[in-house]
């Protein structure tokens, strides 16, 4: 038996595993598509992306993109990851801020909205307590201090990279005319679900630590002098 054989027969149906997965996302329910149903989805949802891709970035306006948002970055209804929200649009809605809301069942999130974590822990509001205690939706009340009063909202204290706190900062969703309008790398068009505003293996750095990695912060020091 040609063990080589099995190897590069192992190796390419994970790679085309990854590739299925990177294109249907959680839009198969759990179960995987026929190879009928595979073509069918690519023939409707690949065109449209290339088209109507959304970019998502979250940063204090005026600034830098301090984080950009991919498929698992999650959103404040915890639970939720920015792929978990609906990110694929036929026509995209001429309203701003354009929302996405969380498609989990029961939730009451109506808009991916960016979170930070500490590792693996989300930050606290400034009354202590953690997102999960606070509304999805309705101005993210506190649900422990709803009848004292003492917390009218999340508002986190945390200090991003850029030097400021959490509240001052937006999540953004634009499309690839509005973010080549600010300035902003769009990258090349992808099939793929969810993207976000990754673009290149830098996006995964936070801020300035991206700008640095790109070369794009330096070039910014010598246009300033």
């Amino acid at each position: 038996m040609d063990l080589t054989f099995l190897d590069r027969s192992a190796l390419k149906m994970v790679d085309e595993y990854c590739e299925y997965r990177r294109i249907v996302g959680d839009d198969d329910g759990g179960i995987l598509f026929t190879p009928e149903q595979y073509e069918e989805y690519k023939r409707k949802m690949v065109p449209q992306r290339m088209k109507n891709r959304l970019y998502v970035s979250c940063g204090v306006p005026g600034g830098i993109d301090c984080v950009l948002i991919g498929p698992e970055t999650r959103c404040f209804c915890s639970h939720g990851c920015y792929k978990q929200h609906k990110t694929d649009f036929e026509i995209i809605p001429s309203e701003r801020p354009l929302l996405l809301p969380c498609r989990v069942p029961g939730c009451l999130c109506s808009a991916y909205e960016y979170l930070p974590h500490i590792q693996a822990v989300p930050v606290r509001c400034r009354c202590k307590h953690l997102p999960q205690d606070h509304t999805e939706g309705g101005g993210h009340l506190c649900k422990k201090f709803s009848f004292s009063g003492d917390c009218s909202g999340f508002k986190s204290p945390y200090r991003c990279g850029c030097g400021q706190p959490t509240f001052n900062h937006q999540t953004l969703v634009e499309t690839k005319s509005e973010r080549e309008a600010r300035g902003r790398p769009v990258g090349e068009d992808v099939p793929y679900a969810a993207m976000g505003g990754l673009t290149e293996f830098t996006s995964l750095f936070d801020g300035y630590t991206a700008l640095e990695a790109s070369g794009l912060l330096d070039k910014s020091e010598d246009d300033s002098q």
